[in-house]
């Protein structure tokens, strides 16, 4: 994600979040020794008060534009929770504050592909069920999920139903 935010954020202020502080500020100071403007700042992509806190803090200085989501855990190091529900999140709340003909990729893995296709009615589910409940649908329930995995399978093919159906809410803006 540091190679597309180089493509495109240089001349913008980039406020840059990450669970651990000091990767965020590492991070920053390479971008910022090359010439531009980041803001290191903790998030935590499994709390929506930590998302809304970077939120807040891009928005006081101006509107939101883009939006590069690179949060990348691997199966082993995070619950369902945060690699699902924390993209979800992000993608709701920055599409309601979003400047007209903003923009947001969100970096995904093959990982989603690499499992049986779901149904129509499941991916329907994880495209469109509300934030609040998506940990609760059947199809993510501990004992529906073989590993970690295929919890993290589930949770990327999950990333790509909410981007496609997000799409559409960022496009009313």
């Amino acid at each position: 994600s540091m190679a597309i935010t180089r493509r495109i954020g240089y001349g913008k202020k980039i406020v840059m979040g990450d669970k651990k502080l000091e990767n965020a500020q590492e991070i920053a100071k390479v971008m910022n020794d090359a010439g531009f403007d980041v803001e290191p700042m903790k998030m935590d992509l499994s709390s929506r008060e930590s998302i809304l806190n970077l939120i807040a803090k891009a928005k006081e200085y101006g509107e939101i534009k883009m939006l590069v989501n690179g949060a990348g855990v691997s199966p082993s190091q995070a619950p369902i929770e945060a690699i699902l529900y924390g993209t979800a999140v992000l993608l709701e709340e920055v599409g309601k504050v979003i400047e007209k003909g903003g923009v947001g990729v969100t970096i995904s893995s093959q990982s989603g592909w690499r499992m049986p296709q779901l149904t129509a009615e499941q991916d329907a589910q994880l495209a469109t069920t509300p934030t609040e409940e998506l940990l609760s649908l059947e199809i993510l329930q501990p004992e529906n999920i073989r590993d970690t995995l295929h919890a993290y399978q589930l949770a990327k093919r999950c990333n790509e139903k909410r981007v496609m159906a997000q799409s559409v809410e960022w496009g009313k803006r």
